[in-house]
């Protein structure tokens, strides 16, 4: 679909921060070196409506995540690169009614870059094309920061539709911010719980639980009333850490 246009694709997220999880996406990133249009865009999303996630049009799959962006947006590095697709479960509804993504800028890229080269330095190989040092430039420390930091806002607003992985995602921003450097979501919850006060662990434990058995976003039952506490608290200590750098 992109031919010649393609530079590299490569694994980054659960894949490789200690593994994929029952409920884990795969997460690729694509690199190519030139913009994308509308109707390649739109070829995309619909062979990944098919594929991917529970609603798979040919049945039930794994879900995917994939970013493409253009090689010369990311190298040599600047903040924020931009990111020219982006396909997730989340947005698969917008998709499905016909939207078809836009490129724009995409703070999230530089945690996805990061992720590759961490995943590059442990011996991950890439799907296709040059290894992952050969086509992305380290990302600065205090991009990271700025990049995980702007998603804490998008991440509150989700907590009642995405419960399990928001709370998971704020313990991997506070552990990064706190350690420099990215865990998997389950390490990452569970390096938070031990830091947490005793009354403010028992959600992100129970999220931690269902990430790694696979169970699903219905199974928080009647306790979804008590996530906020919790997850406000965790978002304290990503505040109080945040403010040390200022």
């Amino acid at each position: 679909m992109l031919g010649e246009a393609l530079v590299g694709a490569y694994l980054h997220g659960s894949a490789v921060l200690g593994g994929l999880r029952p409920t884990s996406d795969v997460d690729v990133l694509v690199v190519i070196d030139r913009v994308t249009g509308l109707e390649e865009c739109r070829a995309i999303v619909d062979r990944l409506l098919g594929i991917s996630g529970r609603r798979a049009y040919r049945g039930p799959g794994r879900p995917v995540e994939l970013t493409i962006v253009v090689a010369s947006e990311i190298r040599p590095w600047r903040y924020p690169p931009r990111a020219e697709f982006q396909y997730g479960e989340w947005l698969r509804d917008a998709y499905e009614s016909g939207i078809t993504p836009e490129p724009g800028p995409s703070p999230d890229l530089a945690p996805l870059v990061a992720m590759t080269l961490a995943g590059a330095a442990a011996g991950q190989q890439p799907l296709l094309g040059p290894p992952a040092t050969d086509v992305f430039d380290p990302v600065p420390a205090a991009d990271l920061r700025r990049a995980i930091l702007a998603g804490v806002p998008g991440l509150l607003a989700d907590l009642k539709t995405d419960t399990r992985n928001v709370l998971l995602t704020l313990a991997r921003i506070w552990s990064t911010l706190e350690t420099g450097q990215l865990q998997s979501k389950d390490a990452a919850a569970g390096w938070a719980i031990e830091r947490l006060p005793q009354p403010r662990r028992a959600m992100l434990g129970r999220a931690r639980s269902m990430y790694l058995e696979g169970w699903d976003e219905d199974d928080w039952g009647d306790l979804k009333p008590a996530v906020r506490a919790d997850a406000e608290a965790v978002v304290a200590e990503i505040e109080r850490r945040a403010g040390s750098h200022q």
